[in-house]
Formats: C-alpha cells, sequence, structure tokens
C-alpha cells in the first residue's frame, strides 16, 4: 500500500513509525473530542491547532476573496472576463498549495508559516494603500490586482498547505478523528463569527 502510494523506494522508515505507532497505542479505542478536551498531554497540539486555525480565519483570506471582484473591476477588466481572472485565482492557489507539498519537507512548516505569514500581512499592507489611491494613477488598480495574486499564492504555500497535514502529523491516531472533528468545528464557528461581524465592521 505505501509503494502503491508513494511509488518505488525504501520506505522502511516510514514503515518503522507507523508499526511503532501502532504497538504504542494497541488496544486504545478512538477518543472522544471531550477526551482530547480533557487530555493534558494533548494540551499544547490542541492549543498549536487553535492558533493556526485561528490566524488563517483572522489574516484575511476570506476578505480578499470577497472584494477581489471589486478590485478587478477597478483595475480596468471587463466585468464579462472577470470571470477569468477568478479561474486565474483559484489556479494560483492550487498551484501554490501543489508546491507547498514540495517545499514543505525541506523549508519546515514553521518557515513556511512565518514567512508566508509575513508575506500576506505586507501584501494586505500594501494592498490598504493601493485601494485608497487608485483613483491617483493609471496603475494602481493593476498593483492591487498583483498584490491579491500575491497574497493567494502566499496562503496557499503556507497556511493552507501547511495546515492540513498538522492534523496527522502532531496528534497520534486515536486521537486523529476527535482532532478532525475539532478543527473543522473550530474553523466553522470562526467563520461564523466573522461573517456576522464583518458588516457592522464595514
Amino acid at each position: 500500500a505505501v509503494k502503491q502510494l508513494w511509488g518505488d523506494g525504501d520506505h522502511m522508515a516510514e514503515i518503522d513509525d507507523m508499526m511503532s505507532e501502532q504497538k504504542a497505542i494497541r488496544g486504545e479505542k478512538a477518543k472522544s473530542v471531550w477526551d482530547l478536551l480533557r487530555d493534558r498531554a494533548v494540551r499544547w497540539q490542541l492549543i498549536t491547532l487553535f492558533l493556526v486555525v485561528s490566524c488563517m480565519q483572522l489574516i484575511g483570506a476570506n476578505v480578499v476573496y470577497s472584494y477581489a471582484y471589486n478590485v478587478f473591476t477597478k483595475a480596468g477588466i471587463p466585468p464579462a472576463q472577470t470571470h477569468y481572472v477568478s479561474l486565474g485565482v483559484g489556479t494560483t492557489e492550487i498551484l501554490s498549495t501543489v508546491l507547498c507539498g514540495f517545499l514543505i519537507e525541506r523549508a519546515g512548516r514553521k518557515t513556511l508559516l512565518w514567512k508566508n505569514y509575513t508575506v500576506m500581512a505586507l501584501a494586505l499592507g500594501l494592498l490598504t494603500v493601493t485601494l485608497s489611491l487608485q483613483d491617483s494613477f493609471y496603475w494602481v488598480p493593476y498593483c492591487s490586482v498583483a498584490l491579491i495574486f500575491i497574497f493567494i499564492m502566499s496562503f496557499g504555500i503556507g497556511p493552507a498547505g501547511v495546515l492540513c497535514p498538522l492534523l496527522t502529523e502532531i496528534f497520534i491516531q486515536s486521537y486523529r478523528p476527535a482532532a478532525y472533528v475539532f478543527n473543522g468545528v473550530t474553523n466553522w464557528i470562526q467563520l461564523f463569527i466573522l461573517g456576522l461581524l464583518f458588516p457592522f465592521i464595514v
């Protein structure tokens, strides 16, 4: 199964890890979310997961997606053509997430998170400036479009690409189902709160 998934090669180190984990949790049933929240042994993993998910919500990716259409039309892209640019945005996110798969082992998860969060924050700061100056010069709206693509590429290479495998790497097998439930519930509750508060902030 491992060869079928990863191709030919020596995968004994990964198989040994799987076998040692299986021995460590032998006879242990899958933990519930309540067990996950009560167990002090996984407290730091849970805090790490919560912080990474919260940062993903608060970095502003949803806002960029919401306002991208307005930025594209202000840049002079005809409304009939904006769906092609939106397709380009989606393609950029997919390609950057695939690129993250190649970089994650070389660069490390922490490096990918912090460097890309920094690039995303800078892109949002510059986007704020270009949006306020977009009627001043004809080229400023194009800078806004470029900043949106930079933001989305950084999002795909960093947080979006790192969060998916993070759960399986920081939790043992018996806690993974509960960690996925915790991750999903936290993600959607924060999205719901942001969705309620954002119109009032605007």
